[in-house]
């Protein structure tokens, strides 16, 4: 009776388990990837256009560049913890492009990144000007503007230096997109110096910030296509209009074609000069073999894909 009575306590309890794991869980690849990476981006861009809006509206009273730079550091950090173990955690096209094109993503999963950061970003745009509508109106005097000494549509998107030049911007989001991914290639090389295992979303995160205080006063450092244009889209619907397109010589395309060129470019750089020369898992296994505080077998193998990427 017992023995029964057990089997059936089982049973319902395998149902309930089915019926809450039904309801709780998506086994949808493409759904889970694509609603992980939406998040986690919209929380990187949620930080990161906070902290310029913080400083534009506040003067100077609230902030200065450092704290941009720190905002978006940090907020890839924290966008890595939301979806890094479910979608990499990308949040930027060109990384995404990238992994495409060295085949650590496959292509048909691009348009659902794209679509996703793109999405991300844009929803962290609406946030971000829901949060600091008054803000923005008591600064700009209700008068949304791309340039001059109230402009506020920086806020949302990039635009270049009065000095710099279309062709020196594009060589400056190049540069910086390079370095990224060089970084990033690096960090997650694991027959190399990698970021220890859990410090990934703190390593990712003081990348940018380096970036942004060492190559981000000529353009605002977007290195990231879908960063840049979705909050400019925003923008131009939020009543900043078609000049969002038009400022800085149609800047707009610029930090969305030239951090696709710059993160292959890095990425290549650190495979040619890098990781094309490690030691062949053989050769290291022999090495082993003689030498008695060699490094241990399990560590040998050659690794996959990044768990990880920015």
């Amino acid at each position: 009776m017992k023995d029964s009575q057990g089997t059936v306590e089982q049973a319902l309890a395998r149902k309930a388990q089915q019926r809450n794991g039904a309801m709780a869980w998506v086994r949808n690849e493409v759904v889970r990837v694509g609603l992980a990476e939406t998040l986690s981006t919209s929380v990187m861009m949620v930080f990161g256009l906070g902290s310029v809006a913080q400083v534009v509206t506040g003067t100077g009273a609230f902030g200065e560049y450092l704290s941009i730079n720190l905002g978006f550091g940090i907020g890839v950090a924290m966008g890595v913890h939301v979806a890094g173990k479910v979608s990499g955690a990308h949040m930027n096209a060109a990384v995404s492009f990238t992994m495409c094109v060295f085949g650590r993503l496959k292509w048909k999963m691009l348009p659902l990144y794209v679509t996703a950061q793109f999405l991300g970003s844009f929803l962290a745009a609406g946030t971000v000007y829901s949060l600091y509508y008054d803000a923005i109106h008591h600064y700009s005097g209700g008068n949304l503007t791309v340039s001059g000494p109230k402009a506020t549509a920086g806020i949302f998107a990039t635009y270049p230096a009065p000095y710099l030049s279309v062709y020196a911007g594009f060589l400056d989001q190049v540069v910086g997109t390079s370095m990224l991914l060089l970084c990033l290639m690096a960090l997650s090389d694991r027959r190399n110096q990698p970021a220890p295992i859990g410090s990934e979303p703190l390593a990712a995160g003081l990348l940018v910030l380096l970036i942004g205080i060492s190559l981000g006063s000529n353009s605002g450092y977007a290195i990231n296509p879908t960063r840049d244009l979705a909050p400019r889209v925003f923008s131009a619907l939020a009543g900043w209009g078609p000049e969002v397109f038009k400022a800085g010589h149609a800047w707009w395309w610029v930090p969305v074609v030239a951090p696709l060129v710059g993160g292959v470019v890095g990425a290549l750089i650190y495979r040619v000069f890098v990781e094309m020369h490690h030691p062949s898992v053989h050769k290291r296994a022999r090495a082993y073999e003689s030498e008695p505080e060699g490094e241990p077998l399990d560590k040998l193998e050659k690794p996959g894909p990044p768990e990880v990427c920015v």
